[in-house]
């Protein structure tokens, strides 16, 4: 079990590639996200994906703390999920994928806005809340740029 949930918490091995390894996992999942979305965008099934993604990552991200320590670098589920969070509800385009690249980078890396302290749970909580937070953020400055037509 517990190579599953390395598996997992890694993105099938992303992790492991070291530094840069959180970056790496947001840009994979951009490119999947665009994939997955590009012959048309269903909002729902997208939100149970995003979720079963944070759930999933919560498990096991709990279960490698155990034996890695607390957030541990090679978990990048967390990029995962974050990266899902910023995109939902949004045009899978370029334009899109980028800006929400840059964005949730950016709120993960320099955690502003109480993101920091969510770090602060326990377990898997602690490793994926800042991130969803991170999604959460960047996902609103984004639907402002779409309200108002930016992109």
């Amino acid at each position: 079990m517990t190579r599953f949930h390395k598996t997992i918490a890694t993105c099938l091995g992303i992790g492991y590639i070291g530094k840069g390894a959180g970056t790496v996992a947001a840009v994979a999942t951009c490119i999947g996200w665009y994939f997955a979305w590009a012959g048309g965008y269903n909002t729902l099934l997208a939100l149970l994906i995003t979720l079963f993604i944070t759930l999933l990552g919560v498990w096991s991200s709990t279960v490698v703390s155990k034996e890695w320590g607390k957030d541990p670098s090679k978990v990048v589920i967390d990029e995962m999920a974050g990266m899902c969070i910023t995109l939902v509800s949004l045009p899978p385009n370029l334009a899109y994928l980028c800006a929400g690249l840059v964005l949730f980078r950016f709120f993960d890396i320099v955690k502003p806005l109480y993101i920091r302290r969510l770090e602060n749970f326990p377990g898997g909580w602690g490793i994926m809340l800042d991130d969803v937070l991170a999604g959460i953020y960047s996902n609103l400055v984004l639907q402002a740029v779409l309200w108002f037509k930016l992109l």
